[in-house]
C-alpha cells in the first residue's frame, strides 16, 4: 500500500513535503549542571513528558500548500488557546499536539506574487506544533 500523500491535523491536509524539520533537535533527557561550595558537580536530570516540537515546513521548491488549506489551520491555531489535536504524519506516526507557545504558529508567503491570490494559489508555510 503507498504511503499517504498527506500528513493531517484535526483532518485537514498538510502536504507531506512539509518536513518535520527540528525531529531530531530535541531530547527527552533534561539536565543541569551546578557546582557546589566545594567544587563538586551537582547534576540534577529528568525526563520531560511532552513538549517536544513538531515544526513542519515547505521548501520554495517543495512542501507547497494552497492558500485556502493554510487559512484553515491559522483559523485553527486561534480557535483556542490550549486545545490539542492529533497530528498523523504520512509516515503513520500519531502525535497528540498544540500549536507551539511564543512563536507564530503559522505562517505563509505565497510562491508567486499575485496581486489577488485565490484559495488555490501555493504558499511555503511553516507550522509550529508541540507534543502535549
Amino acid at each position: 500500500m503507498p504511503a499517504p500523500k498527506f500528513h493531517t491535523l484535526n483532518g485537514s491536509q498538510i502536504p507531506r513535503g512539509m518536513v518535520w524539520v527540528d525531529e531530531y533537535g530535541w531530547s527527552a533527557i533534561e539536565k543541569s549542571l551546578e557546582y557546589s561550595l566545594t567544587g563538586a558537580a551537582l547534576i540534577d536530570g529528568a525526563k520531560r513528558q511532552a513538549g517536544r516540537p513538531i515544526t513542519l515546513q515547505g521548501e520554495v521548491d517543495a512542501g507547497w500548500i494552497q492558500r485556502g488549506k493554510l487559512e484553515a489551520l491559522r483559523q485553527l491555531s486561534e480557535v483556542d488557546a490550549v486545545a490539542s489535536y492529533s497530528l498523523v504524519l504520512a509516515d503513520g506516526r500519531t502525535f497528540n499536539v498544540q500549536f507551539a507557545p511564543a512563536a507564530i504558529p503559522v505562517e505563509g508567503k505565497p510562491l508567486a506574487r499575485p496581486e489577488l491570490p485565490d484559495d488555490q494559489q501555493p504558499y511555503v508555510a511553516t507550522v509550529r506544533l508541540i507534543t502535549v
